[in-house]
């Protein structure tokens, strides 16, 4: 059995805690990953294990981030983020002013209960205050692409104007090509004349980029190879190694982002945990259980390490989507996605049901550091090494 192999079926079986080390036999990465040292039962641990346990007990004893809510915020989001324990929610939308313009006047509505932040200072004091925080993320960089490809006139591009408005994170390609290089369904293009100036400027404005999910490995990986050791995310995604749909990253990708200190999101999104390439003529996958979304969690602590694991569930709230009536099966193709409406892995269906996720890695032997780790202190050490303090 091959290391790969061993780390998937390891996953699978949810495995706990006690994972020992894993050799690494004739495969040199270029740069050591962190490997975790078997688990010693401590007095800590025993008292971890009792009456510290609780899952709302542990959310409270953290800073909670939610990686992306696909969307713009509504009403119904934001009541189960206050649900579930959510302390901050990495929130994309549109790039327009007019939807710039209806994020605003909805937090100014809500001012009580959400607030904007720009930096990790400012999601930390509206944590203290009793408040969600909200970040402006963007999926894709769609929108800046005319003005990156002008023969007159400037190379100056409206990047820093969305940065104004405090628009954060930013990834590069929608599931196909644009003119900064791949999607997801074009794994092997790389990243273009464009793509990388664009690369040089989300980092020059100190944004954190992200990769991999929707954008192409060959495109993800060349950004990453000249991001000059600036960590590098993806916001939402899942494990193609257990579950081979074109949304999925490889185990490449994922050791990638992890050399850089990144953090790889993971979606509650059914048919990335269940929908394959050889399943195109299955009109709908069937929903399933908590389990599935689990073993992603397990699967990324054996490979590279608890650090570079968190929360991306990409739960879609205020879109206007006709979901019964299809998708455009050019972008969202019959191997990616079911049809009818979109569906989310059974006892994760929205955000409010985000204790299930913290009981269900409570069962599986994760202690409470490593818990805290993946429900938000990841992200935010991400953050602030990018944005700074």
């Amino acid at each position: 059995m091959n290391r790969r192999e061993f780390i998937r079926a390891s996953a699978l079986a949810g495995a706990t805690a006690g994972f020992g080390s894993l050799a690494v036999a004739q495969k040199v990465l270029p740069s050591p990953l962190p490997v975790l040292a078997p688990h010693a039962v401590s007095q800590q641990d025993k008292s971890d294990r009792t009456s510290a346990r609780d899952p709302m007990a542990i959310q409270r004893g953290t800073l909670v981030v939610e990686g992306l809510a696909a969307g713009y915020l509504a009403e119904d989001h934001l009541k189960a983020a206050e649900t579930g324990g959510v302390n901050c929610i990495v929130q994309g939308g549109g790039a327009d002013f007019q939807s710039y313009a209806h994020t605003f006047n909805f937090l100014e509505r809500r001012k009580e209960r959400v607030v904007q932040a720009r930096t990790v200072r400012e999601i930390r004091e509206t944590h203290r205050q009793g408040k969600i925080a909200m970040i402006f993320e963007w999926q894709s960089a769609d929108a800046l692409g005319e003005s990156f490809n002008q023969p007159l006139g400037s190379p100056e591009t409206p990047l820093r104007a969305h940065y104004e408005m405090g628009l954060r994170i930013i990834g590069l390609c929608y599931n196909v090509a644009n003119v900064f290089g791949a999607g997801n369904l074009e794994p092997h293009t790389g990243l273009s004349r464009a793509g990388h100036r664009l690369v040089e400027e989300i980092h020059k404005l100190q944004m954190v980029l992200d990769v991999g999910g929707h954008t192409g490995e060959q495109t993800s990986l060349d950004a990453i190879a000249i991001s000059s050791g600036v960590p590098a995310i993806c916001t939402h995604t899942n494990v193609a190694a257990l579950c081979d749909n074109p949304r999925c990253v490889s185990d490449r990708l994922i050791e990638a982002i992890a050399r850089t200190g990144g953090v790889v999101g993971l979606t509650a999104f059914n048919d990335y945990l269940a929908r394959g390439r050889k399943q195109t003529n299955v009109p709908r996958t069937p929903q399933v259980a908590l389990d599935k979304y689990l073993d992603q969690f397990d699967y990324i602590r054996k490979l590279v390490g608890v650090d570079h694991a968190g929360l991306g569930p990409d739960f879609v709230k205020g879109w206007n989507i006709d979901y019964e009536h299809g998708v455009n099966r050019e972008i969202m193709t019959p191997e990616m996605v079911s049809e009818g409406t979109w569906l989310y892995v059974k006892g994760f269906e929205d955000i409010d049901e985000l204790p299930n996720v913290t009981r269900g890695l409570i069962e599986r032997g994760w202690s409470t550091e490593e818990i805290h780790k993946v429900l938000g202190e990841n992200w935010l050490r991400v953050y602030e090494q990018v944005w700074g303090a």
